[in-house]
């Protein structure tokens, strides 16, 4: 087995050294899944009060991203911004969670002087933005950023699991795991799922098929919704 690094605080301590603060690091959670908004966080952490353990949210279990979302609440600036599954399908799913992780550093505190973010494509930000492929796993800024969005939209798409029940959102979180699809195939869309998506698509026209057959009028409402939960 191969042992993997745990990100590090050293690009932001770097930039410390230099007077270049505050500096942020951001990442989304939910791009993949058919249903729900994609959440985007950014957070500046204290240098004095790092929490022990943060990583890349993929690599930590429920139940420690947790305790680190908690912790880091408690010791570091932090904003977060939501794109609606109305918004994805209107702008795309790569616009859609840019846009998100724009809003997130604009709601920040105090505006950073640098900004981190996961992936390969540069935030439109005031500041200077640097991005950074696999940053959720090398810069402690983004890992504690990629921390924030994924228990965010984890309780957030629990909340919508009691706003429609049926579908799972609990366990899977809007993913097109075999039990989703099959609530798909069972129930048809939500007005959280993402219309332009390929099987949530399929799912739409089976139900639009079975109405004509029927005669029943099936009614979709795709709405741009705030959505709160306890976080």
């Amino acid at each position: 087995m191969i042992a993997v690094s745990p990100p590090s605080f050293r690009r932001e301590r770097a930039l410390l050294k230099r007077g270049v603060w505050p500096v942020a690091g951001c990442d989304e959670a939910g791009r993949g899944p058919l249903a729900g908004p994609v959440v985007a966080a950014a957070v500046v952490l204290d240098p004095k009060r790092i929490p022990k353990g943060i990583d890349d949210s993929k690599r930590l279990s429920p139940e420690r991203r947790e305790e680190l979302f908690e912790e880091i609440c408690a010791t570091a600036s932090f904003a977060v911004a939501l794109a609606s599954p109305a918004r994805i399908d209107r702008d795309n799913i790569l616009r859609a969670s840019l846009w998100a992780l724009k809003r997130a550093v604009q709601a920040l505190p105090e505006m950073p002087r640098h900004v981190f973010v996961d992936g390969r494509d540069r935030l439109d930000t005031s500041c200077d933005c640097e991005a950074v492929i696999g940053g959720d796993g090398l810069i402690m800024s983004i890992a504690a950023a990629s921390i924030i969005a994924k228990v965010t939209r984890d309780r957030l798409m629990c909340a919508l699991a009691q706003d429609c029940p049926g579908y799972g959102f609990e366990s899977h979180k809007g993913y097109g795991v075999p039990e989703h699809l099959a609530a798909l195939h069972r129930l048809g869309p939500s007005v959280h799922h993402r219309r332009l998506f390929a099987p949530v698509v399929a799912a739409r026209e089976r139900h639009s098929a079975m109405s004509a057959e029927t005669g029943v009028t099936v009614v979709e409402t795709a709405i741009e919704a705030g959505i709160s939960a306890g976080i």
